[in-house]
C-alpha cells in the first residue's frame, strides 16, 4: 500500500514571510510548522492505495493535465481548520485563482472516480498549511487573522500537477513525487 495524494508544490515565494509569522507567534502558538520544502496545495487526498492502482491515477491525472491551463495564483490571507475555538491547522490562502484552483480539484476528482478512486470527500478549499496547531491562545490567533485578513503573501503559477507520496515518519511527513505533469490544456 502507498499514501498518496495528488497536488502541487508552492515555490519558496510565501517562505519569508512565514518565518516573520513564526518570530511573531512563538508566544502563543505551539505546534509543528511546515518546511519550506513541504509547501503544498492538496488537490484531492487519495490515501492508501494499493500499488497497482497507481497506474490508473497516473493516467487520470494525466487526462487532467491536458485539459488544464496553468493558474496564475495570488496568496491572500490567514485562516485555521476547522475553526478558532479548535484550531489545528494554520494555512495561507489564495484569493486571485481561486476558482480555477478549484475547478482543477474537482476535475482531478471526478476524473480519479472514473478510474476506481474515491476521494476522501473533504470539500477542496484552496490553501497552503504552514503550521499544525497543538496549542494557542485564542484570543492572540484571533487578532493575528485579522490582521492578516487582506496580507498579499506573494504570487505563484500553478503549472504543473503531482502525484506525491505521503511517509509519515516520527519527524513529520516525507513527500517523494512520484509522476508530475506539467499543465497544458
Amino acid at each position: 500500500m502507498v499514501r498518496v495524494f495528488v497536488g502541487f508544490f508552492s515555490t519558496k515565494t510565501i517562505q519569508e514571510q512565514v518565518e516573520r509569522l513564526k518570530e511573531q507567534t512563538e508566544d502563543f502558538i505551539k505546534g509543528k510548522w511546515v518546511e519550506p520544502q513541504n509547501y503544498h496545495m492538496t488537490f484531492q487526498f487519495i490515501g492508501e492505495v494499493p500499488e497497482e492502482k497507481l497506474m490508473d491515477i497516473i493516467k487520470g491525472v494525466q487526462e487532467v493535465s491536458q485539459r488544464n491551463k496553468p493558474i496564475r495564483v495570488k496568496y491572500k490571507s490567514l485562516g485555521v481548520f476547522p475553526d478558532i475555538d479548535k484550531a489545528r491547522v494554520l494555512w495561507i490562502g489564495v484569493s486571485e485563482g481561486a476558482d480555477r484552483l478549484k475547478a482543477l480539484a474537482k476535475d482531478v476528482s471526478n476524473t480519479n472516480r472514473k478510474h476506481g478512486i474515491k476521494s476522501d470527500g473533504k470539500p477542496f478549499y484552496p490553501h497552503v498549511t504552514i503550521c499544525r496547531i497543538k496549542e494557542y491562545d485564542k484570543k492572540k490567533l484571533k487578532n493575528l487573522l485579522k490582521r492578516y485578513e487582506n496580507y498579499n503573501f506573494g504570487e505563484d503559477l500553478v503549472d504543473r500537477i503531482s502525484i506525491i507520496r505521503s511517509s509519515l515518519t516520527s519527524i513529520g511527513p516525507i513527500y517523494s513525487v512520484l509522476e508530475e505533469f506539467y499543465l497544458n490544456g
